[in-house]
């Protein structure tokens, strides 16, 4: 993906260096997020510059750069992105009495070096006209022989797909969590393609009967509204496909549905860490939480905060409360286990 400098001030030459800003460095791709930007500057007067770009690119940038980066803060989507960014060795350890009472401890990492910000659930989506919600169950049902030649999923190089098998992982053990996959591979209805959006519309159009998928992908075409992933976009059509499936939340009599998030961190090198810290405190406040969860419909980290309306309807559900950071950690066992069974 080519990097792209966007900034909500008229830049000269780059990224600003200058006290009163604050540099991020974004693989989020989202209207949600600028607008966010642009209230946090009208709110402080502290300048937003942003870069967006693939996260292991920025990744690498971050590092070739050293001392001398001028990012303040790193933000992606998925715990097992922010775990590389803490391999790379590239996060700072910092303590904020704001982001820890705002956050609950499974979201953010235990010594501080990132913070969850919205909360996505991947739940199983099923074809209303062949499945019945009561033949569904568990994650680790979808292995099961009765759903042979059932089930779409993205490729096993998703880092959505290996934070859940890393949460399988977690919760059954490496060589129950490498059975699933296999039964789950031997079930597959189709060669793993294309991302969440396309499983959906899979499913609405009979090629598979369920689908496993990020929540907000379904939530969006549900109101026919949203940003659009750049290898993702939105089908003219999205409502009437979404209509055709249901959304089912699995794992509610055991240990709840896998949760991951989008989240932040503030560069080890950062030259305006004050300014870093600040962001991230407004970004969990009541107004922040609530443009992530009605521009977005992501879930709000914060658990006071309100819902967009179409995920409301989605109704309460037990969540997982593993600590996302074990998803990074076990990120390398679910990849290896991917390829045994022939995930591709």
């Amino acid at each position: 993906m080519k990097t792209i400098l966007l900034s909500l001030t008229i830049l000269l030459g780059g990224i600003s260096l200058a006290q009163d800003v604050v540099n991020i460095y974004s693989a989020r791709h989202y209207d949600s997020d600028v607008m966010l930007y642009k209230l946090f500057t009208e709110e402080t007067g502290i300048e937003v510059n942003l870069i967006e770009g693939d996260a292991d690119e920025l990744i690498e940038r971050i590092k070739s750069e050293g001392v001398n980066s001028p990012a303040d803060i790193f933000i992606t989507t998925d715990a097992g992105r922010l775990w590389r960014a803490e391999e790379a060795g590239i996060l700072a350890s910092v303590s904020s009495e704001v982001l820890e009472s705002a956050i609950p401890e499974n979201l953010r990492h235990p010594e501080g070096k990132w913070f969850g910000l919205a909360k996505r659930a991947r739940v199983i989506v099923y074809n209303k006209a062949y499945v019945d919600a009561s033949e569904l169950s568990t994650y680790e049902d979808l292995a099961d022989e009765k759903w042979q030649g059932r089930i779409c999923i993205r490729s096993s190089n998703n880092i959505y797909n290996q934070s859940l098998l890393a949460s399988i992982v977690a919760s059954d053990g490496p060589e129950a969590a490498e059975a699933w996959a296999q039964g789950l591979v031997d079930n597959l209805a189709r060669t793993p393609q294309g991302g969440d959006t396309d499983q959906i519309t899979a499913v609405a159009a009979g090629e598979c009967d369920v689908a496993v998928v990020n929540h907000y992908y379904y939530a969006r075409m549900l109101a026919d509204a949203g940003p659009e992933d750049d290898d993702d976009p939105i089908d003219p059509n999205a409502q009437a496909v979404a209509e055709q499936v249901a959304l089912f939340f699995p794992n509610q009599e055991d240990r709840g549905t896998h949760i991951n998030i989008s989240g932040a961190a503030v560069v080890n090198t950062a030259p305006h860490q004050e300014n870093a810290l600040k962001l991230l405190e407004f970004l969990v406040s009541p107004e922040a939480q609530e443009i992530f969860a009605d521009q977005n419909f992501e879930y709000p980290v914060v658990e006071s905060a309100p819902m967009s309306d179409v995920i409301k309807n989605f109704g309460d559900f037990k969540a997982d409360d593993l600590n996302v950071a074990l998803l990074g950690e076990n990120n390398p066992e679910a990849v290896r286990i991917m390829d045994r069974v022939g995930w591709r």
